[in-house]
C-alpha cells in the first residue's frame, strides 16, 4: 500500500493531518455502517460535483505532462473518473431518488469550491509536479481507505459498494500507476533524491494543504 516512493514521503511529512483524513469519523461511519444515509447522500452529491472539477484538473495534467507515457497515464485517470467513479455516484443517488439532472443542478458547497479551486490553481500556477502534489491525496488516500475498510468494515455495512469500488483491483492498479507516475516525474524534475531539492518543502506544503481540504470535505459530509 506504499504506492511508490514519493507518495509515502509526502504522506509522512504531514502524518497528523493524514491521520485526520484517513481515520475521519465520516470514514469510520462508512466502515461500521453507522453513517446516516442523508449524510452519505449529501457527500455523494458534492463528490459528484468535485469529480467533475477533478477530471478537469487531470485533463490539465495531460497538457502539463513531460512525456507521452505520462500523458497516457493522466488521460487514463480522466477516463476512470468519468467512466467508473461518476457512474457509481449517479447510480447510488438515482436509487435514492436523486437523478443525475438533480446532481448537475446542485450548488457547490464551500468545501467543494475550496478544494477543487485549490487543485486547479496549483496546476495553472505551477508545473506538472505541483499539480500532482495537489491531486495525490484524493486518489491515493481513497485507495488507502478502500483497502483498509475492505478488511475492517462490517460485512453488512450499507456502504459496501463504495468501499468495494476503492478496494477493487482496478482502483488499486490506478493508485499503483499514480505512484509510479509521481516517482517518474519527481525524478525527472528534481533528480534521484527529490527530498533534497529546494522545491521539496513547497511540494510537501501543497500535498499537506490538499489533505487538509480532504478533512474539510469529510467535515462537510458530517455537517
Amino acid at each position: 500500500m506504499s504506492y511508490g516512493r514519493t507518495f509515502p514521503l509526502w504522506r509522512d511529512a504531514c502524518a497528523p493531518v493524514w491521520q485526520d483524513y484517513t481515520r475521519h469519523d465520516f470514514v469510520a461511519g462508512l466502515g461500521t455502517g453507522s453513517l446516516p444515509r442523508e449524510n452519505f447522500l449529501r457527500y455523494l452529491v458534492q463528490d459528484y460535483l468535485f469529480l467533475i472539477q477533478f477530471s478537469r484538473a487531470w485533463a490539465l495534467a495531460v497538457t502539463k505532462a513531460d512525456t507521452v507515457a505520462d500523458m497516457r497515464a493522466c488521460a487514463a485517470t480522466v477516463q476512470a473518473l468519468l467512466s467508473e467513479e461518476l457512474p457509481l455516484h449517479i447510480r447510488i443517488c438515482a436509487e435514492a431518488g436523486l437523478p443525475e439532472p438533480r446532481l448537475q443542478q446542485a450548488e457547490e458547497a464551500p468545501a467543494t469550491l475550496a478544494y477543487t479551486r485549490f487543485v486547479l490553481a496549483a496546476g495553472h500556477a505551477g508545473d506538472v509536479l505541483d499539480l500532482l502534489a495537489a491531486l495525490a491525496p484524493c486518489v491515493l488516500g481513497y485507495g488507502e481507505i478502500g483497502q483498509r475498510l475492505s478488511r475492517e468494515a462490517e460485512r453488512d455495512s450499507p456502504y459496501r459498494d463504495w468501499i468495494d469500488t476503492y478496494a477493487s483491483p482496478g482502483y488499486q492498479q490506478l493508485c499503483t500507476d499514480m505512484g509510479a507516475l509521481l516517482d517518474g516525474v519527481a525524478a525527472r524534475r528534481l533528480g534521484p533524491a527529490p527530498e533534497v531539492s529546494p522545491r521539496w518543502g513547497d511540494l510537501c506544503q501543497t500535498f499537506r494543504t490538499a489533505t487538509r481540504l480532504e478533512v474539510g470535505f469529510w467535515d462537510m459530509g458530517l455537517a
